[in-house]
């Protein structure tokens, strides 16, 4: 048994709860990473992996293998990069984690690193809140972009970036093809029209639904989904209306006759920051990584992505 093989496929099987997908991701088929998990419970003498008809968790036990294999598979990658790479050439894997809203100025983020440190490959996965602390918690992830407001309950290091602005999404019955900028609409006014929004376990749902309380109105969602492509494909579809983060607009296709209208009364800017863990040893690739995140033309690149409309 390749005992560090046998730990990535343990790593892999937490990371996506599922036997199949945790294979695909190893590029292995399932029969060998179940194969490789007994062989990892007859070499430690316990069970790890619940059994069931799918995946059920951890034991006590495996709880324990699973922490100890993150930091030793971190260890084993921090000091691969110290072999292969330097700080000036940082060479090695990074993981990015982003909430919904913040995937855009993420995706802006790896490409801009990945183009300055092409020897750095990062990985940039889309994740709730919760998944996202709790990644960073576990040294699961390197970093992360999320909500700063969400800081007052974890102990994560914080670099704050920008703030996240909201507009009002319609498909226009008529006019010329494009993304046009509309007059501003109060949150009460918004409350009444049929809205394609984030599902309520979703940490940018509670910003929204603050802010119409504060309206004073309660809106009834028409359709709700936990991606945010779907609420923009909902828009281009029918006649619902979304409100979006103004970082999305600059993705929105051009064939369409669009409409983005400024959110107020209230006047909502949530701050997002970039999250990493306090005893997170810096490895070359996420050294590279904070040292863009505070670098001017980073800075100049945000202002540019995230208000869009502004």
């Amino acid at each position: 048994m390749n005992l560090l093989v046998s730990l990535k496929y343990l790593v892999a099987l937490d990371d996506h709860k599922h036997f199949g997908r945790a294979a695909l991701a190893c590029h292995v088929t399932q029969p060998a990473l179940s194969n490789a998990l007994r062989a990892l419970e007859a070499h430690y003498a316990c069970a790890i992996v619940k059994r069931g008809r799918a995946f059920a968790g951890f034991t006590a036990e495996g709880e324990r293998v699973l922490s100890s294999a993150r930091q030793l598979l971190r260890e084993q990658e921090l000091l691969q990069q110290d072999l292969q790479g330097r700080v000036e050439a940082p060479c090695g894997q990074l993981l990015l984690g982003a909430v919904p809203t913040a995937m855009p100025v993420a995706a802006r983020f790896v490409a801009m690193l990945q183009d300055r440190h092409p020897g750095i490959v990062p990985t940039l996965r889309s994740m709730s809140s919760v998944e996202l602390e709790t990644g960073l918690d576990s040294l699961a992830l390197d970093l992360g972009l999320g909500y700063n407001e969400r800081m007052d309950r974890s102990q994560l290091r914080v670099l704050p970036q920008y703030g996240e602005q909201y507009f009002l999404l319609r498909r226009r019955p008529e006019g010329p093809a494009g993304l046009h900028r509309g007059a501003a609409i109060s949150w009460a006014e918004a409350g009444g029209l049929p809205l394609c929004l984030l599902s309520a376990e979703m940490h940018n749902r509670s910003i929204i639904d603050r802010a119409f309380a504060s309206a004073g109105v309660q809106p009834r969602a028409a359709i709700e989904s936990n991606s945010t492509v779907t609420l923009v494909s909902s828009v281009l579809a029918g006649r619902v209306c979304s409100i979006l983060p103004g970082a999305w607009l600059a993705l929105l296709p051009g064939q369409a006759a669009l409409e983005a209208r400024p959110l107020c009364a209230p006047l909502v800017e949530v701050p997002m920051a970039f999250m990493l863990h306090p005893g997170n040893r810096p490895s070359h690739t996420l050294a590279a990584a904070l040292q863009l995140a505070q670098d001017p033309v980073w800075q100049d690149t945000l202002r540019q992505a995230s208000f869009f409309l502004d």
